[in-house]
């Protein structure tokens, strides 16, 4: 979809079509910008900026608080466009999915059809705009969806692939993030026509084995991963950020308890119980520590996870540092307890959040 939230606000409040809207928490609560209609990112003002930033960039915007209700519902009626067409669907976000269209599409001609038919419903039944793409697989599926914003429709034909990705930049390629593009560029790659004409071994040797392989053939628009219709969740977590940033460890402590019963609640909520209990700390300089307990057993116990995220809170060194985010999560609801492990709990720095 596209900029979903602010199309929703746009389409649900008509004196605003036409104008910069920007979804999110006020500045003086130290908002980020959760979606910017397409009016504001002609400011520059994109996801994830800080409102304060977003509206000294465009002063005359229009803040508005998300509205999450009006976006499920939307969105419920969006997946329900896709599964009309196949049960084949893996969402990604409220708005966003890849369809596997190959069984009731023979070739392309038939899987534009359906394109077009979903994108037309879209419309018709949510008055917002879908931006449509098509391809041999995911990987090119979705730069195709992107490629043609705003209201887009386009498709990679299997024929094409190679011409067609060749001039991109390698950052529009999943998991090139700011870090890996500037390592490529150093090495004198900017395109992905570029990247292709680097050895397995070069790639590697710049960006690790996986990491490495995982270009090799993205370059050649190879992407085996299948859509999966089935979604597990991995892990449930509440977060606050706070006005103002937290000195008093004490009130940390509380927090980090309202937090707990929170997910302790939704884990009842959703029957899940899990073996690892994790804590998330944003300090006031943006950086980030996570730290986390695996249990010898699942739970969804208020008391364990409160006791697990308060212990991993003293563990931590909080000396002149203050907070400005706090997070309780819980995961490894999958991960059995292997024979022979100690029940002993251990604690280990967290990649993930």
């Amino acid at each position: 979809m596209d900029a979903f939230y602010a199309a929703v606000e746009q389409r649900d409040h008509p004196e605003w079509r036409g104008k910069p809207v920007v979804v999110g928490a006020p500045p003086e609560e130290r908002g980020v910008v959760a979606a910017a209609s397409y009016e504001a990112r002609k400011f520059h003002i994109r996801s994830a900026m800080p409102m304060s930033q977003a509206l000294r960039l465009c002063p005359e915007a229009i803040r508005v608080s998300p509205n999450f209700a009006a976006y499920k519902a939307a969105s419920d009626v969006i997946h329900a466009i896709f599964r009309e067409e196949t049960p084949r669907v893996e969402p990604v976000s409220l708005d966003e999915a890849y369809l596997d269209v190959s069984e009731p599409a023979p070739d392309f001609p038939a899987a534009e059809v359906i394109g077009r038919r979903i994108k037309a419903n879209i419309k018709r039944r949510t008055q917002l705009n879908a931006s449509v793409g098509i391809g041999p697989n995911k990987f090119l599926a979705k730069i195709a969806s992107d490629y043609d914003k705003p209201d887009g429709f386009f498709v990679i034909r299997p024929e094409d692939v190679l011409d067609f990705l060749a001039p991109l930049p390698v950052r529009v390629i999943p998991g090139v993030g700011p870090k890996t593009e500037r390592r490529l560029h150093l090495l004198g790659i900017e395109t992905i026509g570029l990247l292709r004409a680097q050895t397995l071994k070069a790639l590697q040797d710049a960006v690790g084995q996986k990491h490495g392989a995982q270009l090799y053939e993205l370059a050649r628009g190879i992407d085996e991963s299948p859509v999966v219709s089935h979604w597990i969740r991995k892990s449930l977590s509440q977060e606050q950020t706070f006005a103002q940033d937290l000195w008093d460890r004490n009130r940390m402590r509380a927090i980090l308890q309202d937090l707990s019963r929170e997910v302790a609640e939704g884990l009842a909520q959703e029957r899940l119980a899990g073996r690892t209990v994790g804590i998330k700390v944003r300090f006031h300089d943006f950086r980030i520590a996570t730290r986390a307990l695996t249990l010898d057993h699942p739970t969804r116990d208020e008391a364990e996870i409160r006791s697990a995220a308060l212990y991993l809170l003293d563990r931590l060194d909080m000396q002149h540092r203050r907070v400005r985010l706090l997070g309780v999560r819980v995961s490894g609801f999958d991960s059995p307890r292997p024979k022979g492990k100690q029940s002993t709990p251990r604690d280990r720095q967290m990649t993930f959040w």
